[in-house]
C-alpha cells in the first residue's frame, strides 16, 4: 500500500522544473529592479551633494541622467533652487523642458559649476568610455566647460580596466567622407576592429546630433596609455571627437544592487 505522502517521480520532476522557472523569473525581475534602483540612488546622491542654489548645471545624457533630472526638478520645487541647465544632447534638452527647468546655452553660460553625466564604463583611474548613446561630442564640450564632472552609473559600469565589462568599443565621431581612411589609420596604429555604427530605425549609419558618423573601435589591448591614444586619434584629419574621457572626471557614484552607493574619487 502506497503512503499518502508519496509523490511519483514524474510529478516531482515537473514540480522541480516549475520551481526553477519561477525562481529564474523572480531572479531576473529582481536583477532588473536592482539595476534601475542602482541608477536612481547614484543619481539622487550626486544631485543632492553637488547641485547648489544659483548654479549652472550641465545635464548629461542617457538612462541614468533621467533620474538626476527628476531629482533636480524635485529640489527646485521644494527648495526653490535657482539653477540654469545646459544640455549635452537633444535628449537632455527634452528632459529639461519636460520638467520645466530653466534651459541655458553655452553662449551665455560658458562656465558651468558642475556637470552630472553617465558613462558606459569607468576604470580605476576614472577614465571613461562615453558615447554609447551617440552624444559624445556635446558631452565632452560641456564637460570641458565644467569646474567638476561627476559620473553617475550602476554597478555594471565599474571596471578595473576599460574593456573589462563594456564590449561595444570606444565611440569615435567622424566626418562622414573620412570614415574609411580614419578606420584604417586607427587599426594601423593600435590594432583591434572598427565598425561603422548602424542605425536601428533607419537604413544606413547612425547620424549624430551634429550630422556626423560614429565608428566603434573594439580595441585589443587593455593596457594602452589612454591619454596618448586619445591624442593620437584626435590628430587624424576627419576625427571630430573620441569617447575617451581622460582626466576629466573627479568623482563617480556607482549604485549597488542592494540600493547603496559606492563613491570613487
Amino acid at each position: 500500500m502506497l503512503k499518502s505522502n508519496f509523490v511519483p517521480n514524474l510529478l516531482r520532476i515537473r514540480l522541480f522544473a516549475s520551481a526553477n522557472i519561477y525562481l529564474h523569473q523572480y531572479l531576473n525581475t529582481k536583477r532588473t529592479m536592482s539595476l534601475e534602483q542602482a541608477k536612481q540612488v547614484a543619481a539622487y546622491r550626486a544631485v543632492d551633494e553637488f547641485v547648489k542654489n544659483n548654479s549652472i548645471f550641465g545635464v548629461g545624457s542617457g538612462s541614468t541622467v533621467v533620474y538626476a533630472v527628476q531629482r533636480l526638478a524635485e529640489r527646485v520645487e521644494t527648495e526653490n533652487l535657482k539653477v540654469i541647465c545646459i544640455p549635452t544632447s537633444f535628449q537632455a534638452k527634452q528632459l529639461i523642458n519636460k520638467h520645466n527647468l530653466v534651459l541655458g546655452e553655452l553662449d551665455t553660460n560658458p562656465e558651468i559649476d558642475v556637470t552630472i553625466d553617465g558613462a558606459d564604463e569607468v576604470d580605476s583611474n576614472l577614465t571613461l568610455i562615453k558615447g554609447g548613446g551617440g552624444c559624445l561630442l556635446q558631452e565632452k564640450i560641456v564637460a570641458s566647460c565644467s569646474k567638476k564632472l561627476i559620473v553617475i552609473a550602476d554597478y555594471t559600469k565599474d571596471s578595473k580596466k576599460l574593456g573589462d565589462r563594456y564590449k561595444k568599443g570606444i565611440p569615435i565621431e567622424v566626418i562622414p567622407m573620412a570614415y574609411v581612411p580614419i578606420k584604417n589609420k586607427i587599426i594601423s596604429l593600435f590594432g583591434g576592429e572598427i565598425k561603422l555604427r548602424s542605425a536601428v530605425a533607419k537604413a544606413g549609419p547612425v547620424v549624430t546630433d551634429n550630422g556626423n558618423f560614429i565608428l566603434d573601435w573594439m580595441f585589443a589591448d587593455q593596457d594602452l596609455d589612454w591619454e596618448k591614444v586619445n591624442n593620437a586619434i584626435k590628430m587624424i584629419p576627419g576625427v571630430v571627437e573620441t569617447g575617451l574621457f581622460v582626466k576629466m572626471c573627479c568623482k563617480a557614484y556607482f549604485g549597488q544592487p542592494e540600493g547603496t552607493v559606492k563613491e570613487t574619487n
